[in-house]
């Protein structure tokens, strides 16, 4: 495995961060939490106008078809700054649906728009009380005259109102795995949206499905296996991103400590505060590696089914278990809204519950253990 990153991706990472530094500062997420659009228009012209949305995408479809390598860099810096887009949603769960389930005028017709930002995708899978495997999949496809139509309900549809597209899960048989991908309008007929408030204060929405007319994505109940091998790529970048707020994180924090006095000495100078912030950073430089090490064996076409929930569990588990650490650091003020510690501390848990949560990636790679 090389880790050693090329002159273009560093040149890469200092592209997104200085990007999200000019258009996306942390005043800019706050102004954007519990916002119905939820990301700001200036931030995402200028990732589609430098190719980071189609970064993932082929260069037939517009996009740069760079390696999973290149883009948990791009998420990195994307979760350094909490950049409240919807690239991971449209550009990596979207596109990638696209790529592995789609059939060819489906990928000509999306994944241009979706890599010039034009088309915003967005996936509705979960359902209230639905386990995060396909059990959990209860919404209902329906095939008439006039094509297939989708019932049920999904929660934690992220940015609906801004997108174009909806994939959405539905179960078009009674077997275990009998689901199938469907692309909704979510703003056609029989689609209803609410947007519900989260830990993270993203941009979420309720969506009721009342027979809403649906165009098949992929063969028929064949949807999970599409879903479960775009999940495998989409956890990675989940995890770079969770490296990236981690870290930034624990500099502010570090900071603070140095900044900070008590007794006429930083605060930093007292061992408990010092080795709190040891430990934490030496989990954070292994997460990270850990992350890079999957998205390496991606690229190289090897198996991840066990690095990639190993690096989203991690990865997450370090982000929460680091801002909580960096909350105590801060003392009460941490928790107060006008500083930005607290900022990190919210989305770490949410990031960590959403997308596979710790009990489901465990079981994975437990499965995976066993069985080898």
């Amino acid at each position: 495995m090389d880790l050693d990153f090329s002159e273009e991706q560093l040149v890469l990472r200092e592209m997104v961060r200085s990007l999200c530094g000019e258009h996306s500062p942390l005043e800019v997420v706050r102004q954007m939490e519990d916002d119905p659009v939820g990301y700001p228009s200036v931030l995402w012209k200028q990732l589609a106008e430098v190719g980071l949305l189609g970064i993932l995408i082929p260069e037939k479809f517009g996009g740069a078809g760079q390696g999973m390598l290149d883009a948990a860099i791009v998420h990195e810096e994307l979760g350094r700054a909490l950049a409240p887009v919807p690239a991971f949603h449209s550009s990596v769960v979207g596109a990638k649906t696209l790529l592995v389930g789609g059939d060819a005028s489906q990928q000509e017709a999306w994944l241009p728009r979706i890599a010039s930002g034009e088309a915003i995708f967005t996936a509705a899978w979960l359902e209230p009380k639905g386990s995060a495997g396909p059990k959990g999949i209860q919404t209902r496809a329906a095939h008439g005259d006039d094509g297939f139509t989708v019932t049920g309900y999904k929660r934690h549809v992220a940015f609906a109102r801004a997108a174009t597209r909806l994939v959405v899960l539905a179960r078009t048989g009674d077997g275990r795995e009998d689901i199938s991908l469907f692309l909704v309008d979510p703003n056609g007929p029989g689609v209803r949206l609410r947007q519900t408030k989260s830990l993270a204060s993203d941009t979420q929405y309720d969506a009721t499905f009342d027979a809403a007319p649906a165009e098949r994505l992929g063969s028929l109940n064949g949807g999970w296996a599409i879903w479960d091998e775009v999940m495998h790529d989409a956890i990675i970048l989940l995890a770079a991103t969770a490296m990236g707020g981690c870290q930034r994180a624990h500099e502010i924090t570090t900071q603070y400590a140095k900044d900070r006095k008590q007794f006429d000495k930083p605060l930093g100078s007292f061992q408990a505060i010092s080795h709190y912030l040891a430990d934490a950073i030496t989990r954070i430089d292994g997460g990270k590696v850990l992350v890079y090490e999957a998205a390496w064996m991606r690229d190289q076409d090897r198996d991840v089914r066990r690095l990639a929930p190993m690096a989203k569990l991690f990865a997450c588990d370090t982000y929460r278990d680091t801002t909580a650490m960096c909350q105590q650091v801060w003392g009460g003020v941490g928790f107060s809204v006008e500083y930005d510690i607290q900022l990190y501390f919210r989305r770490a848990k949410q990031l960590q519950l959403t997308w596979w949560d710790p009990a489901h990636l465990e079981e994975r790679i437990a499965t995976h253990v066993l069985d080898s």
